[in-house]
């Protein structure tokens, strides 16, 4: 269970995340969806430990995370995987060794610095490339390589780390449709065959309700909706983004269609069910905007 407890940030005089809680059980894919500033990498920079948090706490199995400090907070980023927007490669060195610096926290660092891998880690993380699908690029400079390449690229070095929680930021934003579907494909893939929790912050709406069991929408740094795909209507997304900014919360191909013709593809799990009380708050009291 990964836990947040009224957990706010503030920069200066500027919240960023105002007061939010949070149970995400173990084995959910959560999106997590809103306008641009309305908090979502934050929050989950506070879940990684990348910022800290100004109040409040996050918990995963009875941890505190946001009072570790050196060694067991390395630990924690360890079991924590961080997937970026911008892919966060070394652009000179090959794929494969790419992905083998996701054992950075698992092994001696002057080693991994001068690049000593194993046989055994090799052999890892050619299997995680051949997960998905880029096994032929191992060999290749990171840099030469298709931006959907890259992402899943860097999938593959957050599964080195043998992660329990995978955080996404916005993963697919600089993807075309191909490749975007590609990637999301492969998270979905992850969490359902290995149970791993997958967290990731998703700019379109029907990319949330398509992959995701659970969809939190935040606005101005707080959490006003906590509901399934299908409670995700036109209409809550409209409340959520504004008649302004709805369309631009919608990929191309949806841009003429309503949310509720979209056919979810995700697979029912035992391990769907939100916590109870998650779906109570009302979404007029949140402050939404018109």
């Amino acid at each position: 269970m990964l836990k947040i407890s009224r957990v706010t940030r503030r920069f200066g005089a500027k919240v960023a995340v105002d007061n939010v809680n949070l149970e995400i059980p173990t084995g959910q894919m959560v999106g997590v969806i809103g306008r641009s500033g309305a908090g979502k990498s934050t929050l989950l920079r506070m879940i990684n430990r990348l910022i800290d948090v100004s109040e409040g706490s996050v918990e995963f199995g009875g941890l505190e995370v946001s009072s570790l400090r050196g060694q067991s907070l390395r630990d924690w980023q360890r079991d924590c995987a961080m997937i970026f927007q911008q892919f966060n490669l070394v652009p000179r060195l090959d794929v494969i060794t790419n992905v083998m610096l996701g054992r950075l926290n698992r092994r001696n660092t002057i080693m991994s610095l001068l690049q000593i891998f194993s046989e055994e880690e090799q052999l890892l993380a050619l299997k995680a490339l051949e997960r998905l699908d880029i096994a032929q690029t191992a060999s290749q400079w990171a840099q030469t390589l298709s931006g959907g390449q890259q992402q899943r690229v860097a999938i593959a070095r957050a599964l080195m780390q043998e992660p329990k929680v995978i955080l996404a930021d916005e993963p697919i934003a600089s993807l075309d449709p191909r490749n975007a579907k590609i990637v999301m494909d492969s998270l979905q893939a992850i969490n359902e065959e290995q149970g791993i929790t997958v967290v990731t912050n998703l700019h379109t709406l029907d990319t949330a309700r398509a992959y995701c069991e659970r969809i939190i929408g935040m606005s101005a740094g707080r959490v006003v909706f906590d509901g399934t795909p299908e409670q995700l209507t036109t209409e809550v997304a409209r409340e959520l983004y504004g008649a302004d900014g709805l369309q631009e919360a919608f990929s191309e191909e949806m841009t003429s269609t309503s949310l509720e013709a979209i056919v979810p593809k995700r697979k029912k799990k035992k391990h769907a069910e939100l916590p109870a009380g998650a779906l109570e708050a009302p979404l007029a009291s949140a402050g939404l905007p018109n």
